[in-house]
């Protein structure tokens, strides 16, 4: 709800000017001195103003936006990046699930259909059939991986490749771009149309908070998630119930992903603005930016160093964020079009997903 103030009065656009027509008799009784007639000519004139400033009722209007960034468009690879090449169709994200040792990726088979591909250490890669297109994906670390689609949200057994689809109560029609997992188990999904949807079973929903552009990408640190709305390039803090957004920040100039590490953070890339920002999240707050060159896209926390992708340049880097300010420590040529990335920190392995079909790069003693 907009508030304003006119001459000193408060008011909420609507609501109040309702209320105080409600609770005050109608017409107005004979003003007995001039003191009363100004009072109360000033108080018409505020409510005047404040109708004629809410009839537009801006609150109902959409969030204004910017054209979202996007990663750079990756030149042609002249020499062999370091590390293993695994080939792979073009991913569109990834993630690394610690309990089976497997890189999870959505991309699609040879006749163009969604699947996801787990790609353990040793053995050839797995690829599960999706029953529709998914748009992100989370894991819990266990062996189970979830994706968005239109509808609700797929739930994939990366040692069994059972899928089960869940379908979202009274949202048969809602595109879902976004999905995460918060540390009490419970599923949270972002939309195109800018709402949060916080499920309190597998398909119930127990909170929807639309206030958003967009939801493009989500994370959660325990049970508090952050939202990144390109279109608004900002990132916002839900609260634990899922109907209160607590913080939203400008995120740089056209953030585009996101992602956390287990000190707590949040990783931001902001593509347009060359930039790695870091926040911490109790409360939502800008606690680090750093220059990136090369149009930073993919990113991946790890216990040591936070990992950004150079989509211009086909690199990645990796930050000590230790010092306050991050500090590069390693850089390394990468396979063309970064942009995902993905982290075994057991095993010191970092794997740079291509978006253009390139494959899977496998670093391992990434760190050193």
């Amino acid at each position: 709800m907009r508030i304003s103030r006119e001459h000193g009065v408060a008011y909420t656009c609507h609501k109040t000017v309702r209320q105080y027509a409600r609770t005050e008799s109608y017409p107005l009784p004979q003003l007995r001195n001039l003191a009363s007639r100004l009072a109360h000519g000033t108080l018409l004139t505020v409510m005047v103003v404040a109708s004629a400033a809410c009839s537009q009722n801006p609150s109902d209007a959409p969030p204004p936006t910017i054209t979202p960034a996007a990663a750079a468009d990756s030149p042609a690879v002249t020499q062999a990046p370091p590390g293993v090449v695994r080939p792979l169709g073009p991913g569109l994200t990834s993630v690394f699930d610690e309990g089976t040792r497997t890189l999870a990726v959505l991309n699609s088979d040879s006749a163009g259909r969604a699947v996801l591909t787990a790609l353990g250490t040793t053995g050839a890669p797995r690829t599960v059939p999706l029953p529709a297109p998914a748009t992100a994906l989370a894991g819990d670390g266990q062996g189970t991986v979830y994706a968005s689609t239109r509808g609700g949200y797929l739930r994939i057994g990366l040692e069994d490749g059972a899928v089960a689809q869940h379908r979202v109560d009274d949202a048969a029609d809602v595109d879902f771009t976004a999905i995460t997992r918060r540390s009490d188990g419970g599923v949270v999904l972002g939309s195109a149309d800018g709402a949060v949807y916080t499920l309190g079973s597998e398909t119930t929903v127990a909170a929807r908070l639309q206030i958003f552009a967009r939801v493009d990408a989500l994370v959660a640190q325990g049970n508090t998630v952050i939202v990144l709305d390109r279109g608004q390039t900002s990132v916002t803090s839900v609260d634990a119930s899922g109907t209160e957004a607590e913080h939203a920040l400008r995120a740089g100039e056209g953030a585009t992903t996101l992602a956390t590490d287990s000190a707590g953070r949040v990783l931001v890339a902001d593509t347009r603005g060359g930039a790695l920002l870091v926040y911490g999240t109790d409360p939502l707050m800008l606690r680090q930016r750093y220059p990136v060159g090369g149009a930073p896209y993919g990113l991946a926390g790890s216990s040591g160093l936070a990992w950004v992708s150079e989509t211009a340049t086909n690199s990645v880097v990796g930050y000590d964020l230790a010092t306050g300010i991050p500090v590069e420590k390693v850089r390394y040529r990468t396979v063309q079009q970064p942009n995902s990335l993905a982290f075994d920190d057991d095993a010191d392995t970092l794997y740079v997903v291509s978006g253009s079909g390139a494959g899977v790069q496998v670093i391992t003693g990434a760190t050193r």
